[in-house]
């Protein structure tokens, strides 16, 4: 009787868990499952992964997200793990050469743009401190919480985005317009843009 009474009142206590996802995740692709999960929309204060969230996220320009984070892996090897001090050690002609013996996508501006981000990435670190500080100072290091019912609500860029996109291009980044930045900003975490239903919502 006792046991029949603790499952009845564990029943209408314990909600089931919610396993439901943004609307716009491949569910055919661990891959993409995995980086919906664990990492999009978290908040990263990381220099070295905000500088390579940002080369890969403006690799994707003309692109869908999927086809460049299934490519995530060459894109780090073919620049040693987006290691500054070896992109910036390297010649235009010689990145051109490498990009052949890796699975990424043959644009050449794109691949000479990791380079010139670099080269930006340094002169935001000289006056910023850190790529971290100068990123979340645009939402004043506090995540925008939005509220959407479905990712088709997402805007392709706001005024802050806006923002961001001219700053960045001032210190000489490239590939870096509004559009990139916005999701850019959803991926890092500034902005949360997770479905009302989605279990990954802050």
């Amino acid at each position: 009787m006792a046991e029949r009474w603790i499952a009845s009142y564990f029943a209408m206590t314990i909600k089931p868990m919610n396993t439901s996802r943004c609307g716009w995740v491949n569910l055919a692709n661990p891959l993409y499952i995995d980086y919906h999960d664990h990492e999009w929309g978290k908040p990263l204060h990381d220099d070295h992964a905000l500088f390579e969230l940002l080369c890969l996220e403006w690799a994707q320009a003309g692109l869908s997200w999927q086809t460049i984070l299934n490519r995530r892996e060459a894109y780090r090897e073919m620049f040693w793990n987006f290691d500054i001090a070896k992109i910036l050690d390297s010649t235009d002609e010689g990145l051109l050469e490498r990009m052949w013996g890796y699975n990424i996508i043959k644009n050449k501006l794109k691949v000479l743009g990791v380079k010139k981000n670099a080269l930006a990435y340094q002169k935001v670190v000289a006056e910023h401190g850190s790529l971290d500080a100068y990123i979340w100072s645009f939402v004043r290091n506090t995540p925008i919480v939005n509220h959407r019912t479905t990712y088709r609500e997402c805007p392709s860029s706001t005024p802050l985005s806006e923002a961001m996109s001219t700053s960045l291009k001032q210190y000489g980044f490239t590939f870096v317009g509004p559009t990139i930045c916005y999701a850019y900003m959803q991926a890092a975490g500034l902005v949360d843009d997770h479905e009302e239903k989605c279990m990954c919502r802050i």
